[in-house]
């Protein structure tokens, strides 16, 4: 059974069973009083979603939202997303469910959209301003990456460093202002595309730099097509902008 809390965190999860016990645990002992965790699930195959059924089941913090099928990382945020908000959230995070993001770093994200510590409408975890950076990444990741960022800064005219980075905090009415249901991209788009309409809104994002690690087991979800569809979509966003607001 879900309770009411003023904070989310979102976990999208596909085949984190590895994962998913220790990084809610980690999460609720960083995070302040007030936070839950919505885990939404995309019919894991290994089982993922029966241990995120064990963990609602004992704590009632923790959420559980079901999908029928691998649809996207994208989708799977929105889904969660729309819950958070149903549920009453305040402000809502997305994070990624295989310490890649360090749940330490949670409580800063969450400060830094509150009137008392900075006041931000969007807290992004980036990489690329001082005090960010990347662990054991090989040099053509961090390439890629490092791309992805500037293509996209460049093309939509923003000055924000890590526009692919998928470590945010949100004020709820940021989510309810952004049309989620005209957001289509999955992968690096999406993480794009959301943090762009904020801008494009009138909503302020501010950068907080994170360490981001590889993940510690498990199968990346990164490919090709991921890459390639924020290369086309990007330019998409920027003619398609005046649209949203």
């Amino acid at each position: 059974m879900s309770v009411t809390l003023p904070i989310r965190v979102v976990l999208p999860t596909y085949n984190e069973a590895a994962n998913l016990e220790a990084i809610a645990a980690a999460i609720l002992d960083a995070a302040p009083e007030g936070t839950g965790i919505l885990v939404v699930d995309d019919a894991s195959p290994d089982g993922t979603g029966e241990i995120a059924d064990r963990l609602a089941a004992s704590d009632p913090r923790i959420d559980v939202l079901h999908r029928e099928a691998k649809q996207g990382l994208g989708p799977a945020y929105i889904a969660g997303f729309r819950r958070a908000l149903d549920a009453g959230a305040e402000r809502i995070v997305q994070m990624d469910a295989d310490f890649s993001h360090d749940p330490a770093d949670v409580p800063r994200l969450i400060a830094a959209t509150m009137d008392g510590g900075g006041g931000a409408d969007v807290a992004l975890g980036s990489r690329y301003v001082e005090g960010g950076g990347i662990g054991d990444w090989g040099a053509r990741r961090k390439a890629i990456s490092r791309w992805g960022s500037t293509y996209a800064r460049t093309w939509l005219g923003l000055e924000l460093q890590d526009l692919t980075g998928g470590f945010k905090c949100f004020r709820s009415e940021v989510l309810e202002s952004i049309r989620l249901e005209t957001v289509s991209a999955l992968g690096y788009a999406f993480q794009i595309e959301t943090t762009y309409r904020a801008v494009r809104a009138g909503f302020r994002v501010v950068e907080v730099p994170i360490v981001f690690s590889d993940r510690r087991v498990g199968e990346s979800k990164m490919s090709r097509a991921i890459v390639a569809e924020a290369a086309w979509r990007v330019p998409i966003m920027r003619f398609r902008g005046r649209r949203w607001n």
